[in-house]
Formats: structure tokens, sequence, C-alpha cells
């Protein structure tokens, strides 16, 4: 089982409501962004911009917009990067018996429960059904008490029975928040993010959290799972996907090169480990992809 020390993150709804709902309208910066948890679900609508999708072990870029449901406990970052422009970022949070524990074991709260059970692995849900949530999550601001809580129930009821949607399989973790644990891998996704397009030795990255090499490698795998390698290679992959899907122009081995690696057969091999196909083919078949 992998260990993740993710920081809790404890929210607090507005008096007289059992659901929390935010917008985020100005840019977000994709290097505050935390990796956190937190025991209530959490429904973000992004109706334009662009990032990577970092839940639990999965990590992937979209494009233009995404609507998400993230399971309770389950490990993220923020979403929206500072390349989101004219758009906004809207989430619910809410627990699972946000209308009490009777009501959520009712017959009629069955399909329901089974989208929270597979809201576990995260979900991200397709074109169709993002046209026509998105802006129903968007007027849940304009709405308050009974009127938002039934409004809402029809989003759920929605999204419980549409097939429009692909599991992100963002599960496997068990995790203990401990704060300088949190502090520690937070600061270590932090400078990733920040230098993946460069060379990060080990005695640097170790260097950033004041410990040994030995001890930093023995460390990161307990707390993730994978090496340091492999995850600096998965953001490698994530920002070259980016840029097949917007740089149409820049050459494979261009985007090679601006991701960070140094050797051209490497990068396919790690792309292709990663995706499960050649950059080549991932271009071809974008606008399959990227929605």
């Amino acid at each position: 089982m992998i260990k993740k020390k993710p920081t809790l993150e404890k929210l607090s709804p507005s008096f007289g409501s059992s659901i929390l709902v935010k917008q985020h309208l100005e840019k977000e910066d994709k290097f505050n962004a935390y990796w956190h948890f937190h025991p209530e679900l959490e429904l973000v609508y992004v109706n334009k911009g662009q990032g990577k999708t970092h839940i639990g072990n999965h990590l992937s870029y979209f494009n233009n917009s995404q609507l998400i449901l993230i399971g309770s406990n389950l490990p993220h970052n923020g979403f929206a990067d500072r390349l989101t422009a004219n758009g906004s970022e809207t989430t619910v949070q809410f627990k699972s018996n946000f209308l009490g524990n009777d009501f959520i074991k009712i017959p009629e709260m069955a399909d329901i429960n089974a989208l929270f059970e597979r809201a576990k692995k995260g979900i991200r849900f397709h074109v169709e059904t993002k046209a026509y949530i998105g802006p129903k999550i968007d007027k849940l601001l304009e709405s308050v008490g009974l009127d938002r809580t039934l409004k809402f129930l029809e989003i759920l009821n929605y999204l419980a029975k549409t097939e429009d949607y692909s599991l992100l399989n963002a599960d496997g973790f068990a995790f203990e928040a401990e704060a300088q644990d949190s502090a520690k891998i937070g600061a270590i996704f932090k400078y990733v993010n920040k230098n993946f397009q460069q060379h990060i030795t080990l005695d640097e990255i170790a260097d950033e959290v004041s410990m040994t090499v030995p001890a930093f490698c023995r460390y990161f795998k307990k707390a993730t799972g994978k090496t340091f390698t492999q995850v600096v290679n998965e953001y490698r992959v994530v920002h070259a996907t980016k840029l097949l899907s917007e740089e149409s122009k820049m050459s494979i081995a261009d985007v090679c090169f601006e991701c960070g690696f140094n050797n051209f057969s490497h990068f396919n091999k790690v792309f292709n480990d990663i995706t499960g196909k050649s950059a080549s083919n991932y271009r071809k078949e974008i606008k399959l992809i990227i929605q």
C-alpha cells in the first residue's frame, strides 16, 4: 500500500449550509498549489483553463476545461495553473452524509452512494456531461438553503446515472497526517514542479529538505511508492502532453528537450511507458484525448 503524507485541510461550510461552494476567478499560481486532503468529497468544475490534474497516484494534463469528482480523503493538488485566463474554477465540498446518516441509507440514494464509491478512484466526466452539469454547478452560487441543496441533489443524481466518465484510478493510498512530513513532501513537489525542465540531482533535492541522499531516497520511496526519478519523469511527460497538444509546430525532438529530457530515445521510452503510446501517436490522437 502506498503511503502519502499530505496536509489535512479543514473545511467550514457557511452557517445554515451542509455544503461548501467556492469559486476562484483570479489566475491560480501552480507553484502555490499544495498537496492536501479532507474527509469531504470535492466536485471541481474548471470552465476554462489549463493545468495539471494530480489526484492520488494519477498525474495528467488538462486543456480548456474539466469536471472532476474527488473522493473522501483522496490527496490532490490544486487544478488551475498560471495559464488559466478569463475563466473560473468552482468547487463544491461536502460529506457523503451531508443530509444525515439515515438519509444516505435510503434506497433512493443507492445510485449516489455508488457514485461516492467510484469517486474513491477519482472521476473525470467527459464533454457531454461537463457541458450540461458545469453551468449548473456555477449556478449553485446563486442559491441558498434548501434551494441549493435540492439543486445539488439533482446534479449528484445526474452524475450518478451518466456513463459519460472515466475513472482516474487514483486510489491506493494509506496515509497519516503529520505536519512535518506534510511540509517536507509539499516542499519536494513544489521544487520539482518549478525545476523539472532542468536536471535535478539527488544532492540538490536532498539538500532542499535537509536530508542526506540515502535518507532522502528511502523517505521518498516510502512516502510516494515511487523513486524520485520516476516522479520527475512523470512531471516531464505531463508537460510533454501539454506541448504536444498546444504547440503543433514544435517537433517532437524539441518537445523532448523542452521538457528536461536530454536523450531522445530515452524520452520516447519513458513517454511510452507512462502514456502507453509513442509521442507521435499521442499527437495524432490528441483531439480524442484532450477534451
